[in-house]
């Protein structure tokens, strides 16, 4: 008989590394903003030898930047970041959509979806932080489906790019009618086999959420400035 071995806890320093990442997801700490590792132990509750080699780990996703004598600064989010990672979305998105249409368990997808349909709140960083997570599971799926294992690995990584921008973008107006629709559309063509379709629907998607982050980050009276 075989035993399933339990998973082992996870480390001080993973504790600190997923605190940090989601408060700097959710924009609780903005791009920009200056952590020391005293505020950064404060925050999680943990020590600062965990907080620092969490700092580090966040450093390589690209999240903080080390400054000397100065601690942390959070990365700041600029307009060629937002072109480049919705550029390489709307390369690669689309084919993952082409390459799965006929191939979906319709009744995952919808599961996947439901989450996404329950909306967020636009006032609140973290509820659009929650909805943006079951977002990014439902595209994630759809590009595994695709059958190509390195394709749905780097728009993991795209999609986890892109969520701190979203995040600022869903801030300004509430998306669930319009992203609800376009799942939906999707949804439908993946299933009848529209690969063409499912391509038009992702990239459409992909532009409109392009263009809603723009708009919420060079507006006027923009909450967070970006760097152009």
């Amino acid at each position: 008989m075989i035993v399933a071995l339990a998973p082992p806890p996870p480390s001080l320093t993973d504790q600190a590394a997923a605190s940090l990442r989601r408060a700097i997801l959710a924009t609780r700490l903005p791009p920009g903003e200056t952590v020391s590792e005293t505020a950064a132990a404060a925050l999680t509750g943990l020590g600062k030898a965990p907080v620092r080699a969490a700092l580090a780990r966040l450093a390589e996703e690209g999240l903080v930047q080390a400054v000397p004598r100065r601690g942390w600064v959070v990365s700041p989010v600029t307009v060629r970041d937002i072109h480049e990672v919705f550029a390489l979305r709307a390369l690669l998105e689309p084919e993952a959509a082409r390459l799965a249409a006929g191939r979906v368990d319709a009744a995952a997808l919808e599961t996947l979806d439901a989450v996404v349909r329950c909306g967020y709140d636009p006032a609140d960083p973290d509820s659009a932080l929650a909805f943006l997570e079951a977002n990014r599971a439902f595209h994630v799926a759809v590009a595994e489906l695709s059958g190509n294992r390195r394709l749905a690995r780097i728009l993991a990584r795209l999609l986890d790019e892109a969520t701190r921008m979203l995040v600022l973008g869903l801030a300004r107006r509430d998306r669930t009618g319009e992203m609800r629709a376009e799942h939906s559309a999707l949804i439908a063509a993946l299933v009848a086999g529209d690969a063409e379709e499912a391509a038009r629907l992702s990239a459409a998607e992909i532009g409109t959420s392009r263009a809603m982050v723009l708009d919420a980050l060079l507006s006027p009276d923009a909450a967070t400035r970006i760097a152009t």
